[in-house]
């Protein structure tokens, strides 16, 4: 095995922000400059991508950090072509670090003549010579399953449990912890379990994909600070609609914790017109402008546990310690301190 002296990083263009911060904190945690490598990723005249590494990557262990969030296609694209860029160039091994995992929603067939495009997905990415996926939050635990290399899936429920405590630490009595419908109970269980929180549930019933014909809530929420808990928002209204109807069943105020703001057409304004005191998001994808201007957005940092994880997975150290959030307190160094 060739002597590697330091992890290297290379961007695509969906999420360079992210990228940049994790870059850094790896530096901080390091002790020592760790950068991007110098690439080149652009688009001819008909939409085609072309990559270009301008440094030296033969032997290396290289971590590509691209989201396949909007325009989803575009970017996976982008992953596949710089995968096989760095495979061609002789890396040592090529780490997928896809904080948001797209067509994760595709993960099973719900009718007849269906795709179960989080699969081929899976399946293009290990053809790309990806030899390892690190990302988080998935929609759907089995895609894990689809793949043939390891998958590390970090969860955001610690950065949001040291959030919580922080953000209402003189009325955690009062808290409510709520899963916006059936298939999500897990994920808010483990979050409410986190904070010794009681869990109720909205029940929603759909006639037809898209249209939500019916929501009821399931626990007594009266005189209760509901939060919401959630892998993503995508327009935002069945958030909102969930959200009106916990206000009016009684909770004094309704907040928001979603991992990835996919936050498609109308979804943000939606947010800040809505009876939510507060939705607050990871930066797993570039929040559009618009976000700024919300009054009751919040976007969290997911650098420190990304840069971690990947310090971990290079030094051959366990990942899972990072589920835990005594563990990423001292990494986010005073972020949630008063």
């Amino acid at each position: 095995m060739a002597n590697i002296v330091e992890p290297k990083l290379i961007a695509g263009n969906s999420n360079l922000p992210l990228a940049t911060s994790i870059a850094r904190r790896m530096s901080i945690h390091r002790g020592m400059t760790v950068g991007l490598v110098n690439t080149r990723v652009e688009r001819f005249n008909d939409g085609e991508i072309f990559v270009e590494v301008f440094e030296n990557v033969r032997g290396e262990d290289m971590y590509v950090i691209q989201s396949t969030s909007n325009p989803a296609n575009d970017n996976l694209m982008e992953l596949l072509i710089i995968a096989d860029a760095l495979r061609r160039s002789s890396a040592q091994r090529v780490t997928a670090v896809i904080p948001y995992f797209g067509y994760a929603r595709q993960d099973r067939r719900t009718k007849a003549r269906t795709p179960i495009t989080a699969k081929l997905v899976a399946n293009m990415l290990v053809e790309a010579g990806i030899a390892r996926v690190l990302t988080m939050d998935l929609h759907a635990a089995q895609i894990q399953g689809f793949f043939d290399i390891p998958v590390d899936n970090l969860y955001a429920s610690p950065i949001f449990a040291l959030d919580i405590m922080h953000q209402f630490r003189d009325r955690m009595d009062d808290l409510m912890i709520v899963s916006p419908d059936v298939g999500g109970v897990a994920r808010a269980r483990e979050l409410a379990k986190r904070i010794d929180a009681p869990l109720a549930i909205v029940d929603k019933r759909r006639e037809k994909a898209g249209e939500i014909a019916e929501m009821t809530v399931i626990g007594d929420v009266t005189g209760k600070t509901c939060i919401i808990v959630d892998d993503m928002v995508d327009t935002a209204g069945t958030l909102c609609k969930a959200a009106e109807l916990l206000s009016n069943s009684g909770a004094t105020e309704v907040h928001a914790y979603i991992t990835h703001g996919v936050l498609s057409g109308p979804a943000v304004e939606r947010v800040a017109n809505s009876v939510m005191k507060s939705l607050v998001i990871t930066d797993s994808i570039a929040a559009p402008a618009a976000v700024d201007k919300a009054p009751n957005i919040r976007v969290l940092p997911t650098a420190p546990m990304f840069g971690q994880a990947i310090l971990n997975i290079w030094n051959g150290t366990s990942v899972s310690s990072l589920f835990e959030h005594d563990t990423l307190e001292p990494i986010y160094e005073g972020f949630f301190k008063s």
